[in-house]
């Protein structure tokens, strides 16, 4: 399985800048800087992106680079859909912002008192997590981002109800810890109190006010657009590739928007002057100084000595607060599916800078946002692009003299697997993370979620690593993810659940239960089955109801429903780790039955 949160962060190697000279203050800030983005696409093998540049009211520069699709050729331009991925959260919390502003709830009062259908892991959360706490990222929480990722859904209602089963790492208040379902919630708070749409919402209230009309949400609002881009990733063997735009459904307030940099420019337009838009407040004074303020701090350490210029980390609401080069920058990133975007602005200077691309790296719009921040606030160059190629090529270099140094790891073979692959078989289910299949396909075991494939690659005995099959590309049959699962039995020997690792942090026990498949069998098969069993002393009845499906009763207890997993086996649906398995049936009968259970197994002759 891939590491869907694994990024190339931006290293920052030392250069000397601070002898440069400053360029003039008349000069064209601008002058030469389309060569050297244009390198930038060149050096980093980009498919494209779009940038605009605000100062005060105005767009002072802005220009499409690369192509918007690498088959058409056709050219990104200023006008380019992008999906904005996380930039969409300072769009969320403002709406909620205009709430707080209208009296109806505060920022610091528990949010269950207005929004009781969400429920946390235990009560310390559901008795003191507040808006405040949601919006910057300090409830207890990890990211659980796996939940909705790996099973979309477009029912909020059962997205909300999967947040009660996601374990906190901390208490609230305690840490900042990212996590997506927190906007996703704001979404559903903005609902509650409109009686609309979060989407209708966003059009109403801040699209339509600030005149961005190209932009829409979700992705099937902007499909049709004749100017939208492709998103791109880079496949295995690191070329790139064009990949589907997910669609993230029901979390859509944590990351659904599509947007242009024209249209994103009149948005960092409306933070430059205070929540203003051509004279109309779209984010009200109280939120806007909430929102660029520090409410939880994103880490802690000294900056490294060569980019003390560059200090600070904090989360406001929707927005990440630091110190560039003595300017208090305002931003917050992006990603999702094949797109990065980032957008900034600085307060202070009555600047704002927009980068959208169509390529899952975060390493090109962070090295155009700084090239263009350079320019824009008049600051002495830097080459961040060399500074950036640079570290790369020395880590890869200490990443092969590492490789060269490691003995290879011995893959155990899969004949070591505790149990018959059938065995494995089942639907596995957590109430926060929902089902996954796993079944057999030619003499391999797999694995399927309700949106990826993985073929379960075992390492030894019941431990096995997950391999996303990718359309196009060959299986990695020696991969080993950050991702594993391990089947646990019961004492029986049974397989009776999964657990999955490196999905969270490790004191995060993830165990999905496992549900027998049924498997159909005829009238005809069933009634093979039916009829009286002696049990001790007592007479267990086997019979067929509605049909097609067979029940089991003893005295003193009530019917239960079967259902057949093979080999003359049923399992009580309603009751883990009971069964029943049958003798072969002799002449159209099971001769008889032998009750499976954890304390024990009981054989009964047919009467």
């Amino acid at each position: 399985m891939r590491n869907y949160f694994v990024f190339v962060l931006l290293c920052l190697t030392a250069t000397t800048w601070a002898q440069k000279k400053k360029p003039a203050a008349n000069a064209d800030k601008f002058a030469g800087v389309e060569a050297e983005l244009q390198q930038v696409l060149k050096d980093w093998h980009a498919a494209g992106f779009a940038v605009a540049v605000v100062e005060k009211n105005k767009v002072v520069f802005s220009k499409g680079f690369g192509v918007r699709d690498l088959d058409t050729k056709q050219p990104v331009t200023p006008n380019t859909l992008f999906a904005i991925g996380s930039c969409t959260k300072a769009f969320t919390s403002t709406l909620v912002g205009q709430l707080v502003a209208d009296g109806k709830f505060t920022y610091d009062e528990p949010v269950r008192n207005y929004l009781p259908e969400l429920k946390f892991f235990n009560n310390d959360m559901n008795n003191s997590i507040t808006m405040r706490d949601m919006m910057s990222h300090r409830t207890g929480l990890p990211r659980h981002d796996l939940s909705w990722y790996l099973n979309p859904s477009d029912n909020r209602d059962s997205l909300l109800q999967r947040i009660q089963f996601m374990e906190p790492t901390h208490r609230p208040k305690e840490k900042y810890q990212y996590n997506n379902f927190m906007f996703f919630a704001q979404g559903y708070v903005v609902e509650k109190f409109s009686r609309q749409s979060w989407e209708k919402n966003m059009l109403d209230k801040i699209f339509k006010p600030l005149g961005m009309t190209r932009s829409n949400m979700p992705y099937s609002a902007v499909k049709a657009d004749s100017n939208l881009a492709s998103p791109y990733s880079y496949s295995t063997d690191s070329t790139i590739k064009k990949v589907p735009h997910y669609n993230i459904g029901g979390m859509g307030p944590a990351g659904a928007v599509y947007s242009s940099v024209l249209d994103m420019s009149k948005w960092v337009q409306a933070w430059i002057y205070g929540g203003k838009y051509n004279g109309q407040t779209v984010v009200p004074a109280v939120h806007f100084k909430e929102a660029t303020s520090g409410q939880m701090t994103t880490g802690a350490g000294i900056p490294e000595q060569d980019v003390a210029f560059m200090s600070g980390g904090d989360y406001g609401f929707g927005w990440t607060l630091s110190s560039y080069r003595g300017h208090y920058q305002v931003e917050h990133g992006g990603a999702i599916d094949g797109f990065i975007a980032t957008t900034a602005f600085f307060p202070n200077d009555s600047i704002g800078i927009v980068v959208l691309s169509n390529q899952d790296s975060r390493t090109v719009p962070a090295i155009v946002r700084r090239i263009l921040t350079d320019r824009a606030l008049g600051l002495s160059p830097i080459d961040w692009n060399k500074r950036n190629l640079d570290a790369v090529a020395k880590a890869k270099a200490t990443n092969a003299a590492a490789g060269a140094n490691t003995k290879p790891v011995t893959v155990r073979s899969a004949q070591r697997m505790s149990h018959k692959l059938a065995t494995y078989e089942g639907l596995y289910t957590h109430p926060a993370y929902g089902t996954y299949d796993v079944f057999v396909q030619h003499d391999s075991l797999w694995l399927r979620t309700s949106r990826n494939t993985y073929w379960l690659n075992n390492w030894h005995y019941d431990f096995f690593y997950p391999v996303e099959i990718i359309a196009g590309e060959k299986i990695d049959t020696s991969a080993q993810g950050g991702q594993s699962f391990r089947f646990n039995t019961n004492i029986s020997g049974d397989i009776e659940s999964l657990q999955a690792f490196g999905f969270e942090a490790p004191n995060i026990q993830l165990v999905f239960t496992k549900a027998a498949k049924a498997k159909a069998l005829s009238k005809a098969d069933l009634e093979q089955y039916t009829g009286s069993y002696q049990l001790g002393n007592m007479l267990a009845k086997v019979y067929i109801k509605n049909e097609n499906t067979l029940y089991v009763e003893v005295p003193g207890q009530p019917p239960y429903e079967l259902a057949f997993t093979g080999e003359h086996k049923f399992v009580f649906k309603a009751v883990a780790g009971f069964a029943l398995q049958f003798e072969a049936p002799v002449a159209g009968k099971a001769p008889a039955v032998t009750f499976l259970q954890p304390h024990g197994n009981y054989k009964a002759n047919r009467q």
